[in-house]
């Protein structure tokens, strides 16, 4: 999967899964998608993007060649103005300070660390690696290819995908090459947000500042795989 920054809950749901989690990080980068950015509640009754500044943005380049503007001053003064008052805004707000002030050069290492950090909170185990480490060899590969090539360097037997997938792969084509493809489709979580009305598939952020660990390693467990 591309490196998202403090993705949504499914996300994470897949990382917990797995065995190992590979960050595709030498793909083209996606403007507008949610490599850089996701979602968190505001302090009114809208929604507010949450994310970090690029330089020279391009979907011509690499999601390891995107550079960051890492300024996190505001952006901390954000999350503090928005969940000061969450139960467990002590516990998850020292996780964000780390990212945004770990000295990370591209969006690709910053993405991939808000993703890293949330696992360690949670006690996930899953090993991390990055496509462009790897695998590079194959970077010139189709795109149901080069995850085959992935596969079978890793000598995995099964692949997992998020549900969106299943428009693009084929399990009769990864069974070919001896690799058993499944889709994790995220069940509905509900949980407290302040009273207002709620808002789903919010930033991790969101998920981890009204719930336990204990609560959040249950959601980690609602999916369905198909």
């Amino acid at each position: 999967m591309q490196p998202y920054f403090f993705p949504y809950l499914g996300y994470m749901q897949l990382v917990n899964l797995v065995d190992k989690f590979i960050f595709y990080d030498d793909v083209n980068f996606i403007k507008n998608g949610w490599i850089a950015r996701n979602r968190i509640i505001s302090n009114t009754n809208s929604l507010q993007y949450f994310g970090v500044d690029l330089i020279q943005v391009s979907q011509n380049k690499l999601i390891k060649e995107i550079k960051i503007n890492n300024n996190s001053t505001k952006k901390l003064r954000t999350i503090r103005h928005v969940y000061s008052k969450a139960p467990f805004f002590s516990d998850v707000y020292p996780i964000i300070e780390a990212c945004l002030n770990k000295p990370s050069l591209t969006i690709a290492e910053m993405a991939a660390d808000s993703v890293v950090m949330v696992a360690d909170y949670l006690g996930i185990e899953t090993e991390f690696e990055f496509s462009s480490k790897c695998n590079a060899i194959s970077i010139d590969f189709g795109r149901k290819e080069r995850i085959i090539s992935i596969c079978k360097q890793e000598k995995a037997s099964n692949y997992i995908n998020s549900i969106g997938g299943i428009e693009l792969y084929s399990k009769d084509y990864f069974k070919k090459s001896g690799i058993s493809l499944q889709f994790l489709e995220a069940n509905e979580v509900i949980y407290n947000q302040f009273d207002k009305p709620f808002e789903k598939n919010l930033s991790i952020i969101d998920v981890l500042m009204f719930n336990s660990v204990d609560k959040v390693k249950e959601y980690l467990n609602s999916f369905e795989l198909k």
